[in-house]
């Protein structure tokens, strides 16, 4: 019993790293379930906040014998406690064989129906006990709980009965009240999420009016598909920070996305898969450097699109499900290694493109172009290795830090990279004749020769 319990925390110290607070209204039914604990939702209370749950249909099986309804039933824990919680059980295993060599080796002291049982997690005093089955009635509950001390709780459902498999339909709302009365569905740290993604939705609308002034305009003439492309990137980019904006806003004020969050999931797919192909089209040096990709380059393209495509439905699943999923920690660990695979894959072509270019810089003769060229991928290189990594480690080490109060920054931190890194990129490559790209003079072929000749430039 006390090992269920301390597996039970430790599922609740993986939810904190790992699961972002969710706010939605949400609904979900179970059909013999026999998990020993189902984490639902995390959320950041004021100090007027509130937690409701309707459950119906609750039933309990078991082959071993009739299940005490006393020892299934919801708590909250915070994350406070969450250490003292994980002490307390991790000690529980000691407690017990003391007890038993005290009873002479009787009756197991978890047993019996002494409340919730002492092994069980709903008797310690560090979490915040809502109700259990014997609270029932007719298998149907319906109770708002108010939560008087801010903090991040996270919501669960204990059993606690040997081999017990529990059906029911529950729904859960969690929100914070405002001082008008009405109800705020966003945990506290995420308040000023949709006025985040608004702000970079007005940017990117700026951007690509800058952009098309270009492309379609000023220099026409120079503007190649990749181009664009690179244009398509920043539509797929605006819609994606005005959907989240809505998504937000509506979960905000109703607690349910109004359908905003298929949008959502749907621009996010086409971002995803336009941004790591512009990286490496752009790393290939195509339709501006060169008219074709070779077969290896296809081949990465055809790699990068169809795993961002996995990473993005498995980012859909995680979003609208939860940790009361089964089979939710591996859609987690699926979506990180597509993730990781993508940000490898568009990192050869650039690689590429500088072996080739060195090769190439040591019998065609001209040299100060081809320093120029590789000091342009060997930059590009960098920045991307920087984004990825920022965007990749260090928001997600802001999401694991942060107080609960601040979630929002890792959010503005992301989006800040990533238009800083937009800017960069299409600052760069934007359209202009072969010779922009190549700045180097003529009469510093000879000071590039020597450069290529005394170092290798390896990344």
């Amino acid at each position: 019993m006390a090992a269920r319990r301390l597996l039970l925390l430790l599922l609740a110290a993986a939810g904190a790293l790992a699961f972002p607070a969710a706010a939605e209204i949400k609904t979900e039914s179970f059909r013999e379930d026999p998990r020993a604990s189902i984490m639902f939702e995390k959320f950041g209370f004021s100090k007027s906040g509130a937690v409701r749950i309707i459950v119906t249909g609750a039933a309990v099986s078991s082959p071993v014998a009739r299940a005490d309804p006393k020892q299934l039933g919801f708590f909250l824990l915070s994350d406070e406690s969450l250490l003292h919680a994980i002490d307390e059980a991790q000690e529980g295993p000691s407690r017990e064989k003391r007890a038993a060599a005290t009873n002479g080796g009787g009756e197991d002291p978890d047993g019996g129906s002494a409340g919730a049982g002492a092994g069980c997690v709903l008797s310690s005093p560090y979490v915040k006990k809502l109700f259990t089955f014997h609270d029932m009635k007719g298998g149907h509950y319906n109770k708002s709980f108010p939560v008087t001390r801010p903090d991040e709780y996270t919501l669960f459902f204990a059993n606690c009965a040997p081999e017990a498999l529990v059906s029911m339909r529950v729904r859960t709302e969690m929100y914070n009240v405002n001082a008008d009365g009405s109800k705020d569905y966003l945990p506290v740290g995420q308040a000023p999420v949709p006025a985040i993604y608004g702000f970079f939705a007005f940017c990117y609308a700026a951007f690509l009016a800058a952009w098309g002034y270009l492309t379609l305009s000023r220099d026409r003439v120079n503007a190649h598909q990749i181009h664009h492309l690179m244009s398509g990137l920043l539509v797929a980019r605006l819609l994606y920070c005005l959907s989240a904006a809505e998504d937000q806003h509506y979960i905000r004020v109703t607690g349910t996305p109004h359908g905003w969050d298929v949008a959502f999931y749907l621009f996010q797919l086409v971002k995803g898969v336009v941004l790591f192909a512009v990286i490496a089209l752009v790393g290939t040096g195509w339709s501006f450097l060169k008219p074709v990709l070779q077969d290896r380059e296809k081949k990465v393209l055809m790699a990068v699109i169809p795993l961002q495509v996995t990473a993005n439905i498995a980012a859909a699943v995680i979003g609208e499900t939860g940790p009361f999923m089964q089979g939710w920690v591996t859609w987690n660990q699926i979506l990180l290694f597509v993730d990781i695979a993508c940000c490898c894959a568009v990192l050869f072509p650039v690689v590429w493109s500088i072996r080739s270019l060195r090769e190439t810089s040591k019998t065609d003769g001209k040299a100060a172009r081809n320093l120029s060229k590789l000091t342009l991928f060997r930059q590009f290189y960098v920045v991307v290795i920087g984004y990825l990594y920022f965007t990749r480690i260090v928001v997600y080490a802001l999401k694991t830090v942060a107080s609960y109060k601040y979630r929002w920054v890792s959010i503005l931190a992301e989006e800040v990279a990533t238009l800083a890194f937009y800017l960069f990129m299409f600052y760069t490559f934007r359209p202009a004749e072969k010779s922009h790209y190549f700045s180097l003079d003529d009469d510093e072929e000879e000071a590039a020769e020597m450069v290529l000749r005394e170092e290798e430039f390896e990344l």
